[in-house]
C-alpha cells in the first residue's frame, strides 16, 4: 500500500523497458518503484526542474 503522502498510479510500460529498470536497481540496490523515482527526479534536476521538497510526517 502507497504511503499517504505518495501517489499512486498505474504505469503501462515496455517489458524491455521494465527489465532493464528492473536491473538497474538490483545493481542500486533499490526496489523497483525507488529506481523509478530516482531516474524521473534526476530527469527533472536535468531540465532544472526542482520538485517541492516533501513534508516530514509527524514524529518522524
Amino acid at each position: 500500500m502507497a504511503s499517504p503522502d505518495k501517489k499512486a498510479f498505474l504505469l503501462r510500460i515496455d517489458p524491455g523497458v521494465w527489465a532493464e529498470i528492473e536491473r538497474l536497481a538490483q545493481s542500486e540496490l533499490r526496489s523497483v518503484n525507488g529506481q523509478i523515482e530516482y531516474l524521473l527526479r534526476d530527469a527533472l534536476e536535468r531540465r532544472g526542474i526542482r520538485p517541492a521538497a516533501r513534508k516530514k510526517p509527524r514524529g518522524a
